[in-house]
């Protein structure tokens, strides 16, 4: 390995990884240590990385050949593909020790830690040698102030076993800040490998609207869970903050009774169209809709039409088509008229009236339309959104094309990746 004599664990988060010949692999998301029992600086096992699949494996240290500033190289050779799992002596970094609560020997200050520094050792381990403090808040009111940043020899620092991890409560904010720069299907991965502890930790320190984005990249059952270990009154604003097609996938899978009871703690306008979305078997054309497309009345103008489609918010798919609808404009609508495609906005002038280039012969899916027809029609048409209309012609909303392969894709798709992407093979054994 390169002669790095010191690397902070949190400037290390983040960074790509590459193979010897300087092919992309992924991003290190975590260091993974083994905690010893006599005090001493636990042993760096190796590091976590999210491959472009969301897969997330573990390569030992010894497969690191350097770790620059801008990047991590691993030698030539095979890493394990199964998914990374946590043994019981080992400690994700990143995960649970930042924001952890500890004491110093010999001493009764209470102490937070923001960040650990690996170190190098003659035999080439990697330890924990070194941790950042800060020591934490005494008083209150005005009189509280935030310690100063202090660098510690990891055997000075008392509390941080496992058992001292699993027991105390932890703050979250240093790995909210990791988060910030991270998209929200990253950070759902990187909650499910912490322990259920940690996981809910982070989701009382994470504001609703992050929470909601979050909870929209989990697996159900990791959905279910955050979901009932929050307050109910807390539950319903995630629900709000979700968007309505997810929010209804999850209430679907809750018992009636908690379905109901939490549909009743939304406020009503924000329950409406997630009631309307349960009315429908979920691989139909009206369980697989968002209740909330781009609409526009024929008056409208192309300049209009393209602001709306650049709400940065607006995932890409929806973003594909505006609708035009008479009056209202809220699901369902008045009468549906077509839909513009952005490319033929970018073609005409910003004065052009929707109207006037609204495709009219576009066929619309009908809310009970099954998956398969559904299918058909993405592949016939090469749309990547399409209009639900009712036999009264109100657009109900659209079905996006990445909706039609969240449900086409096996249950467990979120949780599993493609393999072979070092060469590597998942009967190799597992990390040591």
């Amino acid at each position: 390995m390169g002669s790095v004599n010191r690397v902070f664990v949190a400037q290390l988060a983040g960074l790509p990884v590459f193979g010897p010949d300087g092919e992309s692999i992924g991003k290190v998301r975590d260091v993974v240590a083994g905690l010893r029992l006599d005090h001493q600086a636990p042993r760096v096992l190796g590091i976590v990385v999210e491959l472009s699949t969301r897969r997330r494996v573990f390569v030992p240290m010894l497969r690191v050949t350097s770790i620059e500033p801008i990047a991590v190289t691993l030698a030539t050779g095979s890493v394990n593909m199964r998914r990374f799992h946590r043994r019981p002596n080992e400690v994700l970094v990143v995960g649970q020790l930042f924001d952890a609560h500890a004491g110093l020997a010999g001493s009764d200050a209470r102490i937070t830690v923001v960040d650990a520094a690996m170190e190098p050792t003659r035999t080439r381990d990697w330890v924990l040698a070194k941790l950042a403090i800060r020591e934490r808040s005494r008083g209150l009111g005005l009189s509280k102030r935030r310690g100063s940043l202090q660098i510690m020899p990891w055997s000075e620092v008392t509390g941080l076993g496992l058992t001292d991890l699993a027991g105390q409560p932890q703050g979250a904010g240093q790995l909210l800040v990791l988060f910030d720069t991270m998209r929200a299907v990253d950070v759902a991965a990187t909650l499910r490998d912490l322990p259920l502890k940690r996981r809910h930790e982070v989701a009382d320190a994470m504001d609703d609207e992050r929470l909601a984005d979050v909870i929209e990249e989990l697996p159900e059952d990791d959905q279910k869970d955050l979901l009932s270990y929050l307050p109910e009154e807390r539950a319903a604003d995630i629900l709000e903050a979700m968007n309505p097609d997810d929010a209804a996938d999850l209430l679907a899978e809750l018992t009636p009774a908690d379905q109901t009871r939490l549909l009743e703690l939304m406020e009503p306008d924000e329950s409406a169209p997630v009631k309307r979305l349960l009315a429908y078997s979920a691989d139909t054309a009206g369980g697989l809709m968002t209740p909330e497309p781009v609409i526009l009345t024929p008056d409208a103008t192309v300049a209009e039409a393209l602001a709306r489609i650049r709400n940065p918010e607006l995932p890409p798919a929806l973003a594909s088509m505006v609708f035009v609808c008479r009056p209202p404009t809220e699901t369902p609508t008045g009468r549906y008229v077509g839909c513009v495609h952005f490319q033929r906005l970018l073609r005409e002038p910003p004065a052009e009236l929707v109207a006037g280039i609204t495709d009219t012969d576009l066929s619309a899916l009908r809310p009970e339309a099954p998956l398969a027809e559904v299918t058909r029609y993405f592949a016939a048409y090469n749309l990547a959104c399409g209009p639900v209309v009712d036999a009264e012609d109100h657009l109900l909303g659209a079905v996006t094309v990445d909706d039609v392969l969240d449900h086409l894709l096996p249950e467990d798709w979120r949780e599993t990746g493609l393999h072979d992407i070092t060469g590597a093979h998942p009967e190799e054994a597992d990390h040591a």
